[in-house]
């Protein structure tokens, strides 16, 4: 209760515009580790802390806060338009939170003076005023640790430098985000799935600051500027909780394992089709409805959403949208052109295959297997269709 009141008084004070840190203020940058229970906490996390022991507060600003009680929530979410928010926490709060999930909590002070602490902590306590407070979240370009970085360099400008001589690597964003999700192959798959070519530029020195990690390693390697002279931004890295048994899972159902378990069912029912010379209608009723669906929800993710990392998606060229009316045709009648449309999603599977390792955008080595069994699918239907449409032209039905 006591802690609630101290945290009500700093907020209307704060307001009010009156207060004034004691020398014994320190402000820091957490970094919290993975957790593997949810693909959004696999990341980790960063925030900033103010620890005031004269005026007797502790408050961790959290950039990663959204509302799911929001009226529009869920389509924000939908459309690109994510809502997140400046929180303030105290701060024993706010990492029992972490200790609790057991994810590692890392502690970096800043090597600020009296002047500077006091610059930052008004723009934190401006920032998170109910007017100032919210943002327009992006997954890659402003999230809660982007926002870490870019507070430092709106607060001190130029005399903030980050050094990127410690990143040695080229990764692209997908790169970057699939090294996370290791131990999350279905995370890993669905945002592959979701997100198009703009994942896959190399992303700079600075960009890699969008995940937590490279925030500290970031924050390590940079320099501020004191009375004119450069000194290192970090004062001194602290271990406030190791991870004790934060043990990514195991999972023996992985996406290759399941597609490939669908491809081989699949090729054997097609097998069974073309020594019969009949199509299995309710097989491709199911496959090619669910992956045109997929690929109508990628569609309007590119060009009816600001997903911005959704746009120019290459899983379009197996994903074919087009597949939920030529299925609905098929069951109702039987056009010429079916045996010419099967047949060129039937090519455009074989020649994704061939140019899988050489394409701009990187598509997750799981589907392989299913656009095998959708090319197959594609093929048996082409060729029955074929023999069937010979079989008409040597017998016409009578007049």
């Amino acid at each position: 209760m006591k802690k609630l009141l101290t945290l009500l008084l700093l907020v209307s004070a704060s307001a009010a515009g009156q207060i004034k840190l004691s020398d014994k203020a320190e402000i820091s940058v957490l970094t919290l580790g993975p957790w593997h229970g949810q693909v959004y906490t696999a990341f980790g996390h960063s925030a900033f802390r103010v620890s005031d022991p004269g005026n007797g507060f502790d408050l961790a600003y959290n950039y990663g806060v959204f509302d799911f009680n929001r009226p529009d929530f869920y389509l924000n979410f939908a459309t690109g338009h994510n809502i997140y928010m400046l929180g303030v926490a105290d701060y024993k709060r706010f990492e029992y939170s972490y200790i609790y999930y057991d994810r590692y909590i890392h502690e970096q002070e800043l090597n600020l003076t009296q002047k500077q602490k006091q610059r930052l902590f008004d723009y934190l306590e401006w920032n998170a005023q109910p007017e100032n407070r919210e943002y327009l979240y992006d997954y890659f370009y402003d999230n809660c640790a982007t926002k870490i970085p870019a507070v430092m360099l709106k607060v001190f400008g130029d005399t903030i430098r980050f050094d990127s001589s410690h990143i040695q690597t080229d990764y692209t964003i997908r790169e970057l985000t699939d090294l996370y999700l290791i131990h999350q192959p279905w995370g890993d798959l669905g945002i592959d799935i979701g997100l198009g070519l703009p994942m896959d530029k190399k992303a700079t020195a600075y960009e890699y600051m969008f995940l937590p990690d490279y925030v500290e390693a970031g924050f390590k390697n940079a320099s501020i500027e004191k009375n004119g002279v450069s000194e290192p931004l970090v004062k001194e890295r602290k271990v406030l909780y190791e991870s004790q048994h934060n043990t990514p899972p195991n999972t023996l159902i992985h996406p290759l394992l399941v597609f490939g378990i669908v491809f081989v069912i699949i090729g054997l029912i097609s097998y069974r089709d073309m020594r019969r010379r009949k199509i299995t209608q309710w097989l491709d009723i199911i496959l090619f409805t669910i992956v045109g669906f997929v690929g109508a929800l990628l569609f309007l993710l590119w060009v009816a959403t600001d997903h911005k990392a959704a746009a120019k998606n290459f899983n379009l060229l197996w994903a074919l949208p087009t597949h939920l009316i030529v299925i609905v045709i098929a069951m109702l009648r039987n056009p010429k052109w079916l045996q010419q449309y099967f047949l060129i999603t039937a090519i455009l599977a074989l020649v994704l295959l061939a140019t899988w390792p050489f394409l701009p955008q990187k598509l997750h080595y799981s589907l392989v297997p299913l656009v095998m069994a959708l090319g197959v699918r594609a093929f048996t239907q082409y060729i029955i269709r074929k023999e069937a449409r010979r079989q008409e032209m040597k017998n016409p039905l009578p007049a």
